[in-house]
């Protein structure tokens, strides 16, 4: 994984030396190179270790997500906000299987920190909300689900806030 900043120095490099291709009138060159160009930006806001790690996650591989999540040393440092967000979310993904607590403290920040995609942020709510229940905190669990609630417009998480909004009643 390559720190942000050079990230962005390669992408100013290689769209210099694209430029120069294009003056050269070497056409091919040039595009090939700008395509080079628009992957290093987008490697910059979305971070190729994250990605990886959310492909784990979907294969429900939670101890190869880990291994992923686990190369980056220093998150704060080398990712951008929103990706420190996701690393937290994954975080707090994993750390839900054993460790609520644990799984709390992340959601919590990656909340804080905020998610680049709304859906995203409701599911991360909704695990919150899930985690607080189990802890007999219905009060804040009420408050986090009216507040993914909102959030998920597309109501792809109506049936899971229902099924919370039952089991709160329980308790």
């Amino acid at each position: 994984m390559y720190p942000k900043y050079i990230k962005l120095i390669l992408a100013v490099l290689t769209l210099a030396y694209s430029i120069f291709q294009f003056y050269e009138n070497n056409i091919g060159n040039g595009i090939a190179l700008i395509f080079l160009v628009l992957i290093f930006v987008l490697l910059y806001f979305k971070n190729e270790i994250i990605i990886l790690a959310f492909l784990r996650l979907r294969k429900q591989d939670f101890n190869g997500t880990e291994k992923w999540l686990d190369k980056i040393k220093n998150p704060e440092s080398t990712l951008t906000k929103k990706q420190v967000g996701y690393y937290n979310y994954l975080r707090g993904v994993i750390s839900s299987q054993t460790n609520l607590t644990l799984a709390e403290k992340y959601f919590k920040k990656a909340i804080s920190i905020g998610l680049s995609m709304n859906h995203d942020l409701a599911m991360a709510k909704l695990s919150l909300a899930g985690i607080l229940i189990q802890k007999r905190r219905k009060r804040e669990a009420t408050t986090l689900l009216n507040e993914a609630k909102k959030i998920d417009t597309q109501k792809m998480l109506s049936d899971q806030i229902k099924m919370m909004q039952q089991q709160m009643k329980r308790i």
